[in-house]
């Protein structure tokens, strides 16, 4: 305990000094505007921020860049709130109820319940990172690729338990979106598949793309539609207080420190982090709620969960980062190959041969997030005024900014016609009663199972046993069989009773 006492000492010297502290406040700061602007992602600017990184000190590179990390968790929920354009895929599960609160007139309650759900969650993750580093890495190292497909395998059950409408609609989107991420290069032999012949797809569909087209382009299509103008009406005019009242946060807290705890658990392991950890909250609170009818309505736990959740998972993906230098995202991944830049070998040794370094980002959070609360509860009320923005001037600036941002990605025209593409898909999907999220889930995780696949059977011999026969395996496995029997039994219940009812007809 006095180790970990003078290990944070050190770690906020190093943080507080005052170039670490604009580097934070920088990052926090680009991190959100990231989140706040769709199309953009956390990968891309880590990406392009990377080069910038060499003229800087190790530890103020690794701040700022971790601080664009976790600032973009918390921009993320503006746009899903507003205009139903997720920012960041951690994003996604806070439009369902975000926007609907948003259309009641309740954006600033939501807006501040995001940003303090996520200041709650980042604060108590960096404390968790620093007391339980070492023993939780050790259950990361007992996953092996079964372990990791299993895990996938239930992150996509969580997609099916989460969707409003039919189960077997949430199946097919989450197929689908398994589909959408085999296109472009096979990961072992990189043959070419489902690409038809257009060497733009030969690198795959990118996820900004997708989502972009899915949320951003089919939601301005679906409110040009007509009887969309009653919803503008009804936004216009019932905009009320901007803070949360008291029955908010105390509907909140609860949901706040349950999305923080299971964030802060399924950080720590690969395979999706924040997404799969937001779908993952808001599934346990539309469970346990006495009115699961009320989510996807306009439920404030609805976007207190699964902000907490993704923003806690955030910070714990550090953890396998720091202690064994294995990266559970593509965004660790960047900060990687960041350390790399600066001769710095991730892994166990890092804590014992530069405690300042590690210290020092872990100290950062801290200060990010106070930093990041601060930024965002005052502009509560600038964002809220976005909504007062007439159609005529707010749609052309969306696709500006949703084209310009996948443009920047990869410099390629294509992806913007993609994007096109997918926003008639993502229309015809709405009026068909579909969701598009799961098909999201699908399309990131896609990747990441094949590999974790592919590699299981190899070790394995070609048995396909070995997902039945690890116990971890096994259990994750188990649980995502009982879920997904919990989801349809409703379901054929409703077709029994159905039937029994027209044989007794």
């Amino acid at each position: 305990m006095l180790d970990l006492f003078s290990n944070l000492a050190l770690g906020f010297q190093v943080a507080a000094s005052p170039v670490n502290l604009g580097l934070c406040l920088v990052g926090a700061l680009v991190g959100t505007l990231v989140g706040v602007l769709p199309g953009i992602g956390t990968i891309a600017t880590v990406a392009m921020l990377l080069p910038i990184t060499f003229g800087l000190p190790p530890v103020g590179a690794l701040i700022m860049l971790a601080g664009i990390y976790y600032g973009a968790q918390y921009g993320g929920s503006t746009t899903s709130i507003l205009v139903n354009i997720p920012g960041e895929a951690g994003s996604v599960v806070t439009a369902l109820d975000g926007f609907q609160m948003a259309k009641q007139g309740r954006a600033g309650p939501a807006l501040a319940i995001a940003a303090i759900g996520s200041f709650f969650a980042g604060c108590a993750a960096t404390v968790l990172i620093a007391v339980l580093g070492a023993p939780l890495t050790k259950l990361a190292l007992a996953f092996g690729p079964a372990e990791y497909f299993s895990l996938m395998v239930l992150g996509l059950i969580f997609a099916v338990v989460l969707a409003k409408g039919s189960v077997l609609k949430a199946i097919a989107m989450i197929l689908f979106g398994l589909l959408l991420s085999m296109v472009g290069s096979d990961i072992e032999t990189g043959a070419s598949r489902m690409t038809f012949g257009i060497p733009e797809l030969a690198d795959g569909l990118g996820f900004a793309t997708v989502a972009m087209g899915v949320f951003g382009f089919a939601e301005i299509i679906r409110n040009l539609d007509t009887g969309a103008e009653s919803d503008r009406q009804l936004v216009q005019n019932k905009i009320t207080g901007l803070m949360p009242t008291k029955k908010d946060l105390m509907d909140s807290a609860p949901a706040i420190g349950r999305g923080t705890i299971l964030g802060s658990i399924l950080g720590i392991l690969p395979g999706g982090g924040a997404v799969i950890a937001s779908f993952a909250a808001y599934t346990l609170e539309k469970k346990i709620s006495r009115d699961p009818k009320r989510f996807g309505r306009g439920a404030i736990e609805g976007v207190a969960a699964p902000e907490s959740a993704n923003n806690a998972a955030a910070q714990t993906s550090f953890i396998p980062l720091l202690t064994l230098g294995i990266p559970p995202n593509a965004v660790m991944a960047l900060m990687v190959g960041a350390m790399t830049i600066h001769g710095i070998v991730p892994g166990p040794q890092v804590m014992q041969k530069q405690p300042d370094l590690v210290w020092g980002m872990i100290a950062s959070m801290w200060i990010g997030n106070l930093m990041l609360l601060i930024i965002n509860l005052p502009l509560v009320g600038m964002w809220v005024r976005l909504l007062r923005v007439p159609y005529r001037l707010l749609f052309p600036a969306i696709v500006v900014f949703c084209s310009i941002g996948i443009y920047s990605v990869n410099n390629a025209p294509m992806d913007v016609v993609l994007a096109g593409i997918f926003g008639l898909i993502g229309y015809w999907l709405v009026k068909h009663d579909f969701e598009p999220a799961p098909l999201l889930l699908g399309m990131v995780l896609g990747p990441l199972m094949e590999e974790n696949l592919r590699r299981a059977l190899l070790i394995s011999r070609g048995d396909a046993t070995v997902f039945v026969t690890r116990p971890l395996s096994a259990t994750l496995l188990a649980i995502a069989a009982a879920l997904l029997i919990l989801a349809v039994l409703p379901t054929l219940r409703r077709k029994r009773d159905e039937v029994f009812v027209e044989s007794e007809g």
